[in-house]
């Protein structure tokens, strides 16, 4: 198996995981009720699932590429440390033939859901709010598909999109 890089952060226990809804949306999750998160190939993304990401970490899940972008719901982190499966099969769009069963490259995490955002929240809301200047997704070239959030952040994410808290 990998070795886990040294340099990843521990996990803030809170994430924003991004898909665009037409490969994956907030609805598909609710109907699966848990999922992979494959196909991440940047690696300090992968880093984060690999090293960082905790089981039961929250995860606000984004819709990107979206009218409009915005947070739409909650997800928990299930489980962590998992080989992507998609990385080792030849059909998948996200095949890396330098991957295998006995040196994984890629990893993924299992995602489940836990609500849907009473109120989305859009990117321009978001980038409008003061208390959020500091939120990964609102800096200047940040393209990451998995971003800590911190506690702070989470919090008021939570209470802007009616996000239940258990």
């Amino acid at each position: 198996m990998a070795k886990t890089p040294a340099v990843t952060p521990p996990s803030t226990g809170y994430w924003l995981m991004k898909s665009e809804p037409d490969a994956y949306s907030i609805d598909q999750l609710k109907k699966d009720g848990k999922t992979l998160w494959t196909g991440v190939r940047n690696y300090q993304a992968r880093n984060f699932m690999m090293a960082s990401m905790q089981k039961g970490d929250q995860v606000l899940f984004y819709h990107s590429n979206a009218e409009p972008s915005a947070i739409v719901g909650l997800a928990e982190i299930a489980r962590t440390n998992i080989p992507d499966p998609t990385a080792l099969d030849p059909k998948s769009d996200y095949h890396d033939p330098k991957s295998s069963v006995d040196h994984p490259i890629w990893f993924c995490a299992e995602v489940k859901y836990r609500a849907h955002a009473k109120k989305i929240l859009p990117l321009g809301e978001l980038k409008l709010n003061p208390e959020l200047k500091a939120m990964l997704l609102l800096q200047k070239g940040s393209r990451l598909s998995i971003t800590p959030v911190s506690a702070r952040e989470f919090k008021i994410v939570q209470r802007l999109a009616g996000l239940k808290s258990d």
